[in-house]
């Protein structure tokens, strides 16, 4: 699973906006309950003072998100440390009958200072006022506290503060926030040195430019806030939906996004070959340490979390031609486990808990081996073959027959189809599941004769570059769409059974019926496979099995 998401657990709309009779500001208001958030800015609806100076009316988005639930997130190992995920700000676009701003931009950036959702509703008259009572509005955090400057006290270093270009007005917002979710999620609650790390959520506005120009002398006066560079332009109105809204994927959300994909090469096992480059020569086997149906460290081979550090006790990969002989030499290589040219041991990796990988090239003769997994004097170990050389030689694990494939060139130009189906696809899961779909793929051309159709079953290849989609069948929103960009989010992962990928339910709604379309990287193109899987959704019950 390489998506998860946290959707907003407060979120309110703050304005010193004028009430409809143009002379009273609503500074007072709160909308914490309403189904939508609102952006904007007035220039000059009004006039203010003796001098006729025009006036400045914004509005400004307060959201919260459950911070703690990604601390939590973490330590359980839900998702990766910190370097290996990226987060998300998701906002969704609410249609409405006022006009829309065109070529603005908007600025998400950390709020300093505690704040309340409130329960008011009303964004047209701005009559649920807090009464300095509970809810933020435009001049109070909380019940019993202001802002330092009315608006809202924001962050805006660079690496807590973040902003959006949107051209025609009605896309939705989707921005990088990796720098200020790292400072919530590693702070534990602490304020730190940089003050972004208060855990009070994101304020979403107009960037300075381009919110009203206001030139009064003092900093607010009513709430309007001194402004002598801002826009004379208004930029009215940006709405996008609360998390109070009915709309279930329309609710903003942070979307923790990482590759998760394991390339175990066990049934995709490649001699080393000139036509190919020394990534492409690499090979990448899996062990996962099942105990008691859990995967479990190997005690004195931990992780990194653990005081049985896996950089003090090394766990190590040998290949053997025939169990039971001498262990083979591999070469070195750049970017895999072998640094001295014709060792005989890989150095694996931690990848997870009880789960470790060792990367090598292979250059034997032989077309079947076996990997022996082990501990013992690296040393010693590393200067001979011998199976069981050393005294502190333990042997946890022999994997089963890998059968050595090669790579070919060829004198035509081929362009492979494929057939894909789920194997295990079941037709309702629970929303409080974790499944895993396993894919099986065959060439479309595979033409048995009549003895192996007889005899056998058509062998499973292995697409190494397959993403995922999930779709909602009845109106064919795309809940997660194809993550073939930089981060490979939606990746699948392989073995010696096929590719595979799991998916939290609780990302759906239940109660619909949804699909899953693929797409193979195949000779450079992405090509979207034919078929759709369909499932449904319920809510958990013990008649779902």
């Amino acid at each position: 699973m390489a998506i998860k998401r946290y959707t907003a657990n407060a979120d309110t709309t703050i304005t010193n906006a004028f009430k409809p009779d143009l002379a009273t500001r609503a500074t007072g208001s709160n909308m914490g309950m309403s189904d939508t958030l609102e952006v904007f800015s007035i220039y000059g609806q009004a006039i203010s003072g003796s001098n006729a100076t025009k006036t400045a009316e914004l509005a400004r988005i307060l959201i919260n998100f459950p911070v703690t639930d990604m601390v939590t997130d973490r330590t359980n190992g839900d998702i990766p440390a910190s370097g290996s995920v990226s987060f998300y700000l998701r906002m969704f676009n609410a249609k409405h009958s006022s006009t829309v701003p065109r070529n603005f931009t908007l600025s998400a950036s950390a709020v300093t200072k505690d704040w309340e959702e409130g329960p008011g509703l009303d964004m047209e008259g701005y009559r649920d006022l807090t009464h300095n009572g509970s809810g933020s509005n435009w001049m109070r955090s909380t019940e019993k506290a202001t802002w330092t400057r009315p608006g809202g006290d924001y962050d805006t270093a660079v690496q807590s503060s973040f902003e959006q270009t949107f051209k025609n007005g009605t896309e939705d917002l989707e921005m990088d926030i990796t720098k200020l979710v790292e400072q919530w999620v590693n702070s534990s609650g602490n304020v730190l040195s940089d003050k972004s790390a208060a855990r009070y959520g994101i304020g979403v506005h107009l960037t300075s430019s381009q919110e009203a120009s206001g030139s009064i002398n003092n900093e607010s006066v009513n709430g309007e806030l001194k402004n002598p560079t801002g826009s004379i332009n208004s930029y009215y109105t940006k709405k996008f939906f609360a998390r109070g809204s009915e709309y279930f994927f329309k609710r903003p959300i942070i979307e923790a996004r990482w590759d998760s994909s394991k390339k175990d090469s066990r049934g995709n096992f490649y001699l080393s070959s000139s036509l190919a480059t020394g990534a492409d020569n690499l090979n990448t086997l899996y062990l996962y340490n099942y105990v008691r149906g859990q995967l479990k460290n190997i005690p004195n081979l931990g992780g990194p979390e653990s005081a049985d550090d896996v950089t003090r006790t090394k766990l190590n990969v040998r290949i053997y031609p025939t169990l039971g002989g001498d262990a083979k030499s591999l070469p070195i290589d750049d970017v895999g486990g072998v640094t001295v040219d014709g060792a005989f041991v890989v150095t694996a990796s931690y990848i997870a808990s009880g789960t470790y990988s060792a990367s090598f090239a292979y250059t034997g003769s032989e077309t079947t081996i076996y990997d022996v997994w082990t501990t013992g004097s690296a040393t010693a170990d590393a200067s001979t073959g011998v199976r069981g050389y050393g005294a502190s030689y333990i042997e946890f694990h022999t994997g089963s027959k890998i059968t050595v494939k090669n790579f070919n060139s060829y004198n035509y130009n081929p362009n492979d189809t494929y057939v894909t189906s789920i194997s295990n696809l079941k037709s309702v899961y629970s929303n409080e599941e974790t499944a895993r779909f396993r894919l099986s793929t065959r060439k479309k051309n595979w033409n048995p004769n009549i003895y192996t159709k007889a005899t056998a079953e058509a062998a499973t290849e292995i697409i190494e570059d397959a993403y995922y989609k999930i779709f909602r069948v009845y109106d064919n929103l795309k809940i997660i769409n194809y993550g073939t960009g930089s981060l490979k989010h939606t990746r699948t992962s392989y073995d010696v059974s096929g590719s595979y990928f799991d998916f939290d339910m609780s990302m759906l709604e239940p109660d619909y019926m949804y699909g899953i379309n693929m797409v193979y990287h195949l000779n450079g193109k992405y090509v979207e496979q034919p078929e759709t899987f369909k499932f449904r959704v319920e809510k958990k019950s013990t008649d779902i099995e």
